[in-house]
């Protein structure tokens, strides 16, 4: 493609709302433009590298048997309606009317569509298994979006459902699809990892997703530093040992702590360290209003809450709630002498606490020396914590170690949470009807390609690599009306074109010095520069990732091109 006919429109400034290197960067080298918060169009370099990273996802959803559709993204009320995520999703999902008033949602998800999809046509256990997925933008009514395209409103994402007659045969295509997804970030250079995860508004169990390494992450990823072990912080279990104290226990006193609210008040006001102190926070879990203890130096993990309690909904209570319950607001509760009918649980650790601090339900006091199950009762003993850095790991192996992730595939077993409400059944070989078993599989495209920029730049610009490279090669003429730069540039453009090479031909008549930058900018692979040897058939080569500078033959060119991309493509 020759540079002045294709729009390429590069900035020389870094725009002041572009917070991250790979957003400041696809802005610079005209890859993306912002039509309004959080929507974005994609320019012909930018849809480029799309379309090989959507190339990519097909060729490795096509090897394990997926079959590619494409679904309406504008979806009916009513099939939301069904599962009664219309009315749990919350505001992301965008939702509008048509001129007769019935209500559609832009989809976030295809869950409900798909399993519509089905249920009218596969009626048989001998059309299973079978899995479809498409490629296609996604809509999220985002509360804050940024970064650029790590968090839109509007992405492109590959998403892809499995139907199954049993259990055996959803592990087999959940491990297909792991190894799937595992080959194409590999093949993409990412540095990533397969975690534990938590399911969230999709449903059902048996979850990871697929996290590149990065500092600009906003998942936290605990890892050890020993085994393979990896998980969303959220849910990594914690198999910490608790040693109870011999410590005689002492009568429980009433103490006054003036304006003493936090963990780290309180502890410094009673000198004692934070993991003597009673954490008491209250939930609101399925509209039943639930105490939940941690020692004071924990964080309380919602998401083990909501799954110690088999929930659908966990949030923080609000202080009126919280003044109805136990009469008193935040910052002096505790579990001592609450109203009876109130569930109680707690983390651990908690047990373990001997002569410990509480709130005292009672405004500026709290009680020492107290006490589980001689002063309070625990309903339930949980892994309710965050796991914590220098925790051993889950797997027995090593310590725990953060890093932060930015997450560019999830894989679901969702088993039947749709089939189920929804009445998607088959009839199994003893002809008795059973609801499809399923999984599903997602892909953020954009997201990927926004993170492969956030890994491969530095500070001149992209370092893309051949696998999702816009081109090939970025072919830079020095003097456009230079005779004989033309003419051998003109030559080696058809030759390295007839060779099936993707080429750039920057024929523009600008200063060398705004090619350069534009080429360094831009990311290519490989620049041939064509300049004052050009009468001597030499051009000079530049390697984008390594800075090498060779000077090759007109005759070599092509050679050297396919040793080249054949050695990083092994």
């Amino acid at each position: 493609m020759k540079q002045s006919l294709t729009f390429i429109p590069t900035l020389r400034e870094t725009p002041a709302d572009a917070d991250v290197k790979s957003h400041q960067l696809l802005l610079r080298a005209g890859f993306i433009r912002q039509n309004t918060s959080g929507i974005y169009s994609f320019l012909p370099l930018g849809k480029r590298v799309l379309s090989k990273v959507e190339n990519i996802v097909r060729e490795e959803m096509d090897a394990i048997n997926g079959v590619e559709v494409l679904m309406p993204a504008m979806q009916q009320a009513e099939l939301w309606q069904e599962t009664g995520r219309w009315y749990s999703y919350g505001p992301e999902l965008m939702r509008l009317k048509d001129r007769h008033n019935r209500e559609f949602a832009l989809g976030a998800t295809h869950e409900e569509v798909i399993t519509s999809l089905l249920r009218d046509e596969i009626k048989s256990y001998k059309k299973l298994p079978l899995t479809l997925y498409q490629i296609q933008t996604k809509f999220r009514d985002e509360k804050r979006p940024r970064f650029g395209l790590l968090r839109g409103r509007e992405f492109l994402m590959k998403d892809a459902y499995s139907f199954h007659a049993t259990r055996e045969s959803l592990d087999q295509t959940y491990d297909d699809m792991v190894q799937a997804y595992t080959n194409i970030f590999s093949r993409l250079g990412l540095n990533f990892r397969a975690v534990i995860a938590d399911s969230g508004a999709i449903g059902g169990k048996d979850t990871h997703e697929f996290m590149v390494l990065s500092e600009i992450g906003e998942d936290t990823i605990a890892y050890s530093d020993a085994s393979d072990f990896a998980a969303n912080i959220e849910m990594a279990e914690v198999k910490a040992s608790y040693e109870l104290s011999t410590e005689e226990m002492v009568a429980v006193e009433k103490v006054a702590t003036p304006d003493q609210k936090t963990i780290e008040q309180v502890s410094v006001f009673l000198n004692k360290d934070a993991n003597q102190v009673i954490k008491t926070l209250v939930f609101k879990v399925d509209e039943e209003l639930v105490i939940v203890l941690a020692r004071g130096d924990h964080e309380i993990n919602d998401i083990k809450v909501k799954n110690a309690l088999q929930a659908k909904v966990v949030e923080f209570a609000t202080e009126e709630e919280v003044q109805q319950l136990l009469n008193c607001e935040v910052g002096s509760l505790g579990p001592v002498n609450i109203p009876t009918g109130i569930k109680v649980i707690a983390d651990h650790a908690v047990a373990a606490i001997r002569n410990g601090i509480c709130g005292a339900n009672e405004a500026g006091f709290h009680l020492v020396n107290v006490n589980a199950e001689r002063d309070f009762t625990v309903d339930q003993f949980e892994d309710l914590r965050f796991i914590m850095e220098g925790d051993s790991s889950p797997d027995g192996n090593g310590t725990i170690v953060f890093a932060k992730g930015i997450e560019v595939g999830h894989v679901f077993k969702l088993g039947t949470t749709y089939s189920e409400p929804m009445n998607g059944t088959f009839l199994d070989d003893n002809g008795r009807s059973k609801p499809y078993i399923m999984g599903c599989y997602g892909i953020g495209v954009s997201r990927v390609m926004a993170a492969v920029a956030e890994q491969f730049q530095d500070e001149k610009g992209f370092i893309w690599p051949s696998a999702v490279s816009p081109y090939d090669v970025h072919l830079v003429p020095i003097n456009t009306k230079d005779e004989a730069q033309v003419t051998l540039a003109d030559d080696l453009y058809k030759v390295i074109k007839e060779n099936r090479f993707d080429v750039l031909y920057d024929d523009r008549a600008e200063r060398a010095g705004v090619k350069f930058a534009d080429s360094d900018l831009i990311g290519l692979p490989i620049r041939i520069t064509v300049g004052k040897k050009a009468i001597e058939g030499l051009v000079e080569v530049k390697i984008r990732k390594t800075g090498e500078v060779f000077e090759w033959k007109k005759e070599e060119v092509l050679d050297h091109l396919q040793s080249f991309f054949s050695s990083i493509n092994d």
